[in-house]
């Protein structure tokens, strides 16, 4: 007779959390996103598992610098309503840029998260920054 295999699952405090440092100067919006959403929910991990939040720290530099394909500057909107009678606001992706520029990677990785409970913790542990500069210097020192 065979014995069924068993399934070990590693505990979440023993998980070992890195910190990764993304420069998005010149990098195309999408794929940047593809890259942090992976990072944060561990796909890139061999300890992967999709009810557990095995990702890592991830802090973004110089969102203001991104870079989009198409026309996408001018013709992709985002929409926000207000809840009150004739409360849908608009607004495109240039002036969004402009007034906001990392609340435009805070929504494109938060749409590539899983839509669970897990959600707001993975968003927790993004760090986006417009400019070049981070209070994160000491977790980088080796």
């Amino acid at each position: 007779m065979r014995t069924p295999n068993k399934t070990t699952v590693i505990s979440l405090q023993k998980r070992e959390i890195k910190w990764h440092l993304i420069d998005a100067t010149d990098q195309i919006l999408g794929k940047l996103a593809v890259k942090v959403s992976d990072m944060l929910i561990g796909k890139d991990k061999a300890l992967y598992l999709p009810n557990q939040n095995w990702g890592d720290k991830v802090v973004v530099l110089n969102a203001e610098k991104i870079k989009v394909t198409g026309k996408k500057m001018t013709d992709k909107i985002y929409y926000h309503n207000t809840l009150y009678p004739a409360g849908l606001r608009s607004e495109n992706l240039q002036n969004l840029l402009k007034r906001n520029p990392t609340e435009v990677l805070r929504k494109a990785v938060s749409g590539m998260l899983p839509k669970n409970k897990l959600r707001k913790d993975r968003m927790a542990d993004l760090y986006i920054y417009a400019g070049d500069k981070h209070p994160h210097q000491a977790q980088f020192v080796k």
